[in-house]
């Protein structure tokens, strides 16, 4: 749960809407029923890719001047670059802040120094920023602000992949996508609005709603094949592997397949994606690359990539608790759930998401709650929306004082369920189809297994991080593998992170990651 619970940064440099929970509470309301709608396909990791591709300034010694050309110094002189800067804190808060690593940054600086000598405007500074997220994305805003996540990290295996998803979207920052991007929303929304007003909402007024959608999802497909041949130009440039972008855009489609609920689903049949399919976009990202010359004739950055990424963080922070396998766990503020087996759990920014079969989804939260009202009159105060009358019940759940109600809109059914900890309270939001008989266990599910963690519990709990090690004689995919904590499916998360294709075996004295809590 990204954003909720209390997060330790410093406060000169954070936007700290990270702590929902105790700071500035949840969102005051919880999203009412009629949103609960898209729960039952959240649980597939899309990924997002770039929106149209900044960590703050180096540490001295990673500098290349003692004066050196900053975003903020580069803002004065383009008023684009405010744009980037208004952005900035809502982004780094939605994300869970910054992530911090110096060996990360002075990284990011190599990458990004050798990039920016050969891009089209050299004169343009960057200010690349690690968000504390595992998801997998990378995007820019206007004037220079460009974002990975440590998740893309995670997934790269080599320097020329990131170099490659940098150069992308320094590409869309010199070809001005942000602005154009704007612009053209705004005129697309223009001629919806004039089409439904002057057609009255009629056949023409839909189908003149469609083209403009079409439009703009085919301006944004170009936009994206534009960054890809500027960035590719700009890898092989500066001396880095430029097959590098067609391997990392078929590693994020795996990744694709690894975390969405359906692996089998078509996504390309999403016609409003703004990205072009992913076989056209790789083929295309190969023939640019060709350009430089044969595939495998450059050093792509392996070892001092994987040297720098040692250690790194992987998945969910301590501040934002733990999924392990189907169970919840929080050390921080000290509670555990567990969801139904065949569910998948997603600590989402604004809430713990869980999706399951036949259409089931729950979202859980918690807001700060020190008034001396019952649970009774908390769950009537009006915040969940088609509340059936009568359907309130007070009860304890492990040992704590708890409430449940059930609701009915649209086309779902939900039960509500709420427990009180000290000044905290804790919600349990389970949506189904109407009628659906797994409402009732699924929610039982979640009210029998929620409790305190032991303070042993508690202090057991460790974050999962990337660590790289080296295949001795006789290790295979399985024996490494097995060396993982914390993860399920892990030789295909395994095959995953190393990019290790069907039928292909590990090699000796070659170095690997692997993800675990020591």
């Amino acid at each position: 749960m990204s954003h909720h619970f209390p997060q330790d940064m410093p406060t000169s440099r954070s936007v700290c809407a990270l702590d929902r929970t105790v700071s500035h509470g949840i969102p005051a309301l919880l999203p009412r029923p009629w949103h609960l709608r898209a729960l039952p396909f959240l649980a597939a990791l899309f990924l997002t890719g770039c929106q149209t591709l900044g960590v703050d300034v180096y540490k001295p010694d990673v500098r290349p001047s003692d004066q050196p050309q900053t975003a903020e110094n580069a803002a004065n002189a383009d008023p684009r670059s405010r744009i980037g800067a208004n952005e900035h804190p809502r982004i780094v808060a939605s994300y869970g802040g910054e992530y911090r690593d110096q060996r990360t940054e002075k990284l990011l600086a190599r990458i990004i120094g050798k990039l920016t000598l050969v891009s089209e405007n050299p004169k343009q500074a960057y200010r690349v920023t690690v968000l504390n997220s595992p998801a997998v994305n990378a995007f820019a805003l206007p004037g220079g602000y460009v974002y990975v996540t440590r998740g893309l990290l995670a997934l790269a295996n080599d320097a020329s992949e990131v170099a490659a998803v940098i150069a992308h979207e320094m590409g869309h920052v010199t070809a001005n996508h942000g602005i154009e991007r704007r612009q053209r929303e705004r005129e697309e929304a223009l001629a919806e609005r004039m089409a439904e007003t002057s057609i009255s909402g009629g056949l023409a007024a839909k189908q003149e709603i469609a083209q403009s959608k079409l439009r703009l999802a085919a301006f944004s497909r170009n936009q994206e094949l534009e960054a890809d041949a500027i960035g590719i130009r700009m890898l092989g440039e500066a001396g880095y592997d430029p097959y590098a972008a067609s391997r990392f855009l078929e590693s994020m489609e795996a990744y694709g397949r690894f975390m969405a609920v359906d692996p089998s689903s078509d996504q390309s049949l999403d016609f409003l994606s703004s990205h072009p399919n992913a076989p056209q976009r790789v083929e295309l990202a190969k023939n640019h690359a060709r350009s430089f010359g044969a595939d495998g004739t450059v050093d792509r950055g392996r070892d001092f990539y994987l040297d720098g990424i040692d250690g790194l963080l992987f998945g969910d922070s301590p501040q934002e608790g733990y999924v392990r396998g189907n169970t919840f766990l929080h050390p921080k503020l000290g509670i555990r759930f567990e969801v139904p087996p065949n569910f998948r759990i997603d600590n989402k920014a604004e809430a713990v998401m869980a999706t399951g079969p036949n259409d089931l989804a729950v979202r859980f939260d918690g807001v700060s709650e020190s008034s001396r009202r019952s649970l009774s009159d908390y769950m009537a105060s009006g915040w969940v929306t088609g509340l059936i009358p009568g359907s309130i019940r007070e009860t304890r759940i492990g040992g704590f004082p708890a409430a449940t109600a059930r609701a009915r809109a649209d086309r779902w059914d939900f039960d509500v369920t709420v427990v009180k900890v000290d000044d905290r309270i804790y919600r349990f939001l389970t949506a189904a189809p109407l009628d659906s008989p797994a409402l009732e266990p699924t929610a039982e599910t979640l009210r029998s297994s929620f409790r305190k963690l032991t303070a042993g519990e508690a202090q057991a709990l460790q974050p999962l991080r990337i660590r790289i090690v080296t295949a001795k004689p006789g290790d295979s995919i399985t024996t490494l593998a097995g060396r993982m904590r914390g993860t399920d499916r892990k030789v295909e998360l395994f095959k995953l992170l190393n990019s290790i294709g069907p039928g292909a075996s590990v090699v000796g004295g070659n170095r690997y990651k692997i993800v675990t809590d020591q």
